[in-house]
């Protein structure tokens, strides 16, 4: 006898708290894989391709000090890389954060920052490094605040932009507390005799109110009594003096002086370089001919390594990473946005002009890193967060502004109705 077919039972329908879910779980899923800003993904490959480059120029620049002073070839370019690997990440998390998290933050952590650069300047666990006292110590750890404050300043400025947005024309309303308060943090790292440090925040801080929309006739006066303030710091030290005395010598490349090394065998490897460079890993000033050949002075072993041609490129990824903050500044629709992209970019390619310029002999010697691309923890990461906020404005422009608009809808509610927006009584 036949057996009869087999008949599956019917499938239940889906219920609809089921479907709202899958909805709900497709929409979150969609958040995170969702393409970004162009800008964004301008900015982000440019920085992590200078990060690259700049772990391969530390291995290749530093193996010899390596050897001599920690036993080990690789000692100094495995430490950067660590940093290199705590920073990247750390950008990447502070692309996700929204701008109402920063600007709650700004205040504490500007607060922290000069905390402890206080500590540096008036307490004995300030480290002194080649004449400036500009390095923390607490126990294993030592770093230098005056990165943190550049950082803490970017946010900060974000969020008093951001409240004094009306009083920008005004002097003294609206351009004096800035400055204050952006003044005295900076003051901090001035008391450690970091003038190199001081010489970019400075610019960070004037800069910023410029490229936001402050007139110059305002920002005059400060500009001056800046200048004049750095021309009696530099001459108070006897080894800035010297630093500037070897810069103004004519014959300085003839080896007036030991403050004239420096300079002298950083044209040497430029020099040496060529169009095509001798090949990387072939430099003879890293051989214990150029102070801070991973460091400061990172492009001279760059041009002699990789020619020309290298020192063209690096310069070109600066010149594109100028025109990604450009790209962001412009498309920027909130204060917080427009004064943290100016900020950051005053900072990164300020700081990269004048280190490249040293290099090149049109600045006297200051003492401060290539970004992204110089031997250096503190700075590699603080750098690399400070670009993180800047990318937490270019994944959605238009998000800040909408946030903003809701808040002031909803503060507009309470002050019509007396009650918060949504209820009654």
């Amino acid at each position: 006898m036949a057996t009869p077919p087999r008949t599956t039972p019917p499938r239940p329908n889906p219920t609809p708290e089921a479907d709202r879910g899958g909805v709900a779980a497709r929409i979150r899923l969609g958040r995170v894989f969702r393409v970004e800003s162009k800008d964004y993904v301008l900015l982000l490959s440019t920085v992590v391709f200078l990060v690259l480059f700049g772990l391969v120029m530390v291995l290749s620049s530093s193996t010899v000090e390596s050897r001599l002073e920690d036993g080990g070839f690789f000692v100094q370019a495995l430490r950067q890389g660590m940093f290199a690997g705590i920073g990247l990440p750390l950008m990447l998390i502070a692309s996700r954060m929204p701008e109402r998290f920063w600007l709650r933050v700004a205040w504490p952590l500007l607060l922290t920052a000069c905390v402890l650069q206080l500590l540096v300047v008036a307490t004995p666990l300030g480290i002194e490094v080649g004449g400036n006292t500009n390095w923390l110590a607490l126990g294993p750890v030592q770093f230098q605040p005056s990165e943190i404050i550049k950082v803490a300043l970017v946010i900060w400025l974000g969020l008093i932009v951001t409240k004094k947005q009306a009083h920008l024309g005004d002097f003294g309303k609206g351009v004096v507390p800035i400055l204050l308060v952006g003044g005295g943090a900076i003051g901090l790292v001035l008391l450690g005799g970091d003038l190199g440090t001081v010489m970019i925040m400075g610019a960070m801080l004037l800069g910023t109110l410029f490229l936001i929309g402050v007139r110059f006739r305002l920002l005059l006066p400060p500009v001056l009594l800046s200048a004049a303030l750095f021309v009696i710091v530099a001459v108070s030290s006897d080894n800035r003096m010297r630093r500037i005395s070897a810069f103004l010598q004519e014959n300085c490349e003839q080896g007036a002086g030991d403050d004239c090394w420096q300079i002298q065998h950083g044209r040497f490897a430029l020099a040496n370089g060529g169009v095509f460079g001798v090949g990387l890993g072939n430099s003879t000033a890293k051989w214990s001919w150029l102070p801070a050949a991973d460091n400061d002075f990172i492009f001279a072993i760059i041009g002699e390594e990789l020619g020309l041609i290298g020192a063209v490129v690096v310069i070109a990824l600066f010149v594109l990473l100028a025109v990604a903050f450009a790209r962001v500044l412009r498309s920027a629709q909130t204060p917080f946005a427009k004064t943290v992209t100016a900020a950051v970019m005053v900072w990164v390619i300020g700081q990269a002009c004048v280190n490249i310029g040293v290099v090149l002999g049109v600045f006297p010697v200051l003492g401060v890193p290539l970004p992204l691309v110089s031997a250096g923890g503190t700075a590699l990461v603080t750098t690399l967060f400070a670009i993180g906020v800047v990318l937490s404005v270019a994944r959605d422009p238009a998000a800040s502004a909408r946030a903003a608009a809701r808040l002031a809808a909803r503060a507009s509610a309470r002050s019509t109705t007396g009650t918060p927006a949504g209820r009654t009584r």
